[in-house]
């Protein structure tokens, strides 16, 4: 079964947006006072939820459209270099010689899933 461009372009954009989440779930827990109802009714924290929401509707519409697992989930492990990344741009967080060893080994796995 081939993978059809579409496909892996919807797992990408929800890799993006994955990492969007966890840095907007973070954020909002830094801000979160005063039990439950700090969570729930916290804003960044309902944006990382709608990231969420993002990501599972972009996982349906990329079955859909046909696809391998191999292929596709491999692709949404990227989330983790975004999320660095994000960290970094916006909050000044290094990136560590063994932390690109890691993306490294992760996007090496990511090609021999594929093959």
């Amino acid at each position: 079964m081939k993978t059809p461009l579409v496909s892996i372009l919807c797992f990408l954009a929800a890799s993006f947006l994955g990492a969007a989440g966890q840095f907007l779930y973070r954020e909002g827990a830094k801000q979160a006072h005063g039990g439950l109802m700090g969570y729930l009714l916290n804003a960044r924290i309902l944006l990382g939820v709608a990231c969420y929401i993002g990501v599972m509707t972009l996982f349906v519409a990329a079955f859909k459209r046909g696809g391998s697992l191999t292929v596709l989930y491999p692709i949404y492990a990227t989330t983790f270099i975004w999320a660095a990344l994000l960290a970094m741009c916006i909050d000044g967080q290094p990136i560590k010689f063994v932390n690109i060893g890691g993306m490294a080994l992760l996007v090496g796995g990511m090609y021999l899933m594929g093959k």
